[in-house]
């Protein structure tokens, strides 16, 4: 094996026929070509690190995924080769990586067991509850999930033509509703753009609408509103907007509050997208606070 290898590596030989031992610690700068049959066999993982056997110099690779043909695909097979045709810049890695939790599910996280139930609920989600579970077995003050409701009469969503699987819109939608900072919805928007292109504006609007509802969530805020002419905040028992700061803004003319703990601000008409602004400007002020 070792004289076969030398002599491909040197360039007396062209062509290597191998197994997949090869998918990890083997660096050939040469190498610029591969070709992998039964693609469709394969895990996530396993593609890529196989496809980053080439293109390790300065020579543009190829690498070629032979399949018996789309229709006798399962559904996991489909999505993996399309993550792996889709994710093709520097630094894929880490996206690919999610996509094969999501695939897959994480199993047990000290067993043996590979395939978990995340599917059901998704990577974010399972990381979230995760999280809880161990803030609960160190004794430490665990917080309700709280869940935002927005209604501002915004047309926010990922059109059909921007990303045509419903499937992958529907983890696109997930991974948006839990992020739980702004960085997290730009690494949102950055994968977006790399992956399907510009955002088209019903695509930024749902982003920054994302936005508001991670202020929610930091404030503690249950519910955003739009009557026409009053955007109104509902505030739980256990917001954590100090009733010092609500009385402050309740000095101007402007706001109201009421026995059920919402805050309404008088806006009049105006375009729902400026009703949006509005809306996390008041949140900001109150971080701030």
């Amino acid at each position: 094996l070792e004289s076969v290898m030398l002599d491909f590596i040197e360039g007396r030989t062209n062509l290597f026929v191998c197994t997949t031992i090869i998918e990890n610690g083997i660096d050939i700068p040469t190498a610029n070509t591969m070709i992998i049959n039964r693609a469709d066999c394969f895990g996530l993982a396993q593609l890529y690190q196989l496809r980053g056997r080439v293109g390790r110099s300065h020579q543009r690779a190829y690498a070629y995924l032979l399949i018996p043909g789309e229709g006798v695909l399962t559904r996991d097979a489909r999505e993996r080769l399309k993550v792996l045709q889709e994710q093709t810049e520097l630094g894929a890695g880490f996206r690919i990586a999610r996509h094969d939790l999501e695939l897959r599910g994480a199993g047990d996280l000290l067993g043996a067991r590979q395939a978990g139930q995340m599917a059901a609920i998704g990577f974010e989600m399972y990381t979230e509850l995760l999280e809880e579970t161990i803030q609960e077995l160190q004794g430490q003050d665990r917080e309700e999930r709280i869940d935002p409701e927005i209604r501002l009469g915004l047309s926010a969503f990922l059109p059909e033509n921007y990303v045509a699987d419903p499937n992958q819109r529907l983890v696109l939608y997930r991974k948006l509703a839990s992020a739980r900072d702004d960085v997290e919805i730009y690494q949102a928007s950055d994968e977006l753009r790399d992956r399907y292109g510009e955002l088209p504006a019903t695509a930024e609007l749902l982003l920054e609408v994302m936005k508001l509802r991670v202020l929610m969530k930091q404030l503690r805020i249950g519910l955003a509103e739009f009557d026409g002419h009053n955007l109104v905040f509902s505030f739980p028992a256990d917001t954590k907007v100090a009733p010092e700061q609500i009385l402050a803004l309740l000095k101007d003319n402007k706001y109201s509050f009421s026995a059920d703990y919402r805050l309404s601000l008088r806006l009049g008409r105006l375009p729902r997208e400026q009703v949006l602004a509005a809306a996390k400007k008041e949140l900001q002020a109150f971080c701030r606070l």
